[in-house]
């Protein structure tokens, strides 16, 4: 992470917008959440800007989600960020930014879905009205989507990281999972439009369940499994079978085994980041861990037979 050397203030939103929307200027403005890759600011009740701060890649992934999201949202049974308006490099920000509908609800690291079928049903629905076909000249994913034989890799330095934390307590148990994910024929259909980040910051609750999605700066075309995989981060324990129920086209089980790797790897990031969260390192985030280390018990507790 870079963080960006410019002062992100109420102020210099304002300027922003009176240079570029000046209709949108005399609204009230305050910090909302820092992300990964940007800063949201509120903008009155229905609107945020985004801003990158943190990583390099932020721009291309804030104009991918200006270019694609608007014509996705509208078959979406949840709220979503759409974007309203797009914000061009200037001198006083060298980086774009956009103007989003604000999405109300508490993100489920902080305030995990406890109603379990409500909550597995309305994530189903999400991920079927999602996963249709993506148009030739989609975008690609950053690493993610395609066969799992290219995170042998990743996997293993998760492993050996959470390992040598003490972060897990069966190791085999965890590489018996990634290896049956990997033994998975791969997918054979067209690729589909996916999320691509479901992780538990990523998704909204409100009264147990899910109520929205944010983040879309990693869509991209791909692998269903990728996203499938969230059921196993997001969802109490018990709730994936009925999550798999609910989706359509059901999931065959090449594909449920290859959302288990994935389920790892998000799984691995999420323990790592939380473990940083708890010791004040840069990055991290401490209510990260719990949901990944229920994600490895809920996968390593239901080994395919």
């Amino acid at each position: 992470m870079t963080h960006s050397e410019i002062e992100m203030t109420a102020e210099l939103i304002r300027e922003l917008l009176r240079d570029q929307h000046p209709d949108l200027a005399d609204r009230p403005v305050r910090l909302g959440p820092r992300g990964w890759d940007n800063q949201l600011w509120r903008l009155g009740d229905d609107l945020a800007v985004r801003l990158p701060w943190a990583t390099d890649s932020a721009d291309e992934l804030l104009r991918k989600e200006h270019a694609h999201v608007p014509a996705l949202a509208p078959r979406l049974p949840l709220p979503v960020p759409v974007p309203q308006r797009l914000g061009e490099p200037s001198e006083r920000f060298p980086r774009p930014w956009i103007v989003t509908t604000w999405v109300r609800g508490t993100p489920a690291d902080r305030a995990p879905a406890t109603r379990a079928a409500e909550a597995a049903d309305t994530l189903a629905a999400f991920l079927t009205a999602l996963h249709r076909p993506a148009p030739d000249g989609a975008p690609a994913g950053r690493d993610r989507g395609g066969p799992l034989t290219g995170q042998a890799e990743g996997f293993e330095r998760g492993l050996a990281s959470v390992t040598e934390a003490g972060l897990i307590s069966d190791p085999d148990a965890v590489r018996a999972v990634w290896e049956d994910a990997v033994a998975a024929p791969e997918w054979a259909g067209p690729p589909l439009w996916l999320h691509g980040d479901l992780h538990p910051a990523n998704v909204l609750t409100a009264d147990g369940t899910f109520c929205g999605v944010i983040d879309f700066g990693d869509l991209f075309a791909g692998d269903p499994a990728c996203d499938l995989a969230a059921a196993w981060l997001l969802l109490p324990d018990g709730a994936a079978g009925r999550f798999h129920a609910a989706y359509r086209p059901a999931p065959d089980p090449a594909t449920l085994r290859r959302a288990r790797g994935w389920a790892v790897l998000k799984a691995f990031a999420c323990v790592l980041i939380g473990e940083a969260g708890v010791h004040g390192r840069l990055g991290g985030k401490a209510t990260w861990g719990p949901p990944g280390r229920a994600a490895l018990r809920r996968l390593t507790s239901t080994l395919p037979r």
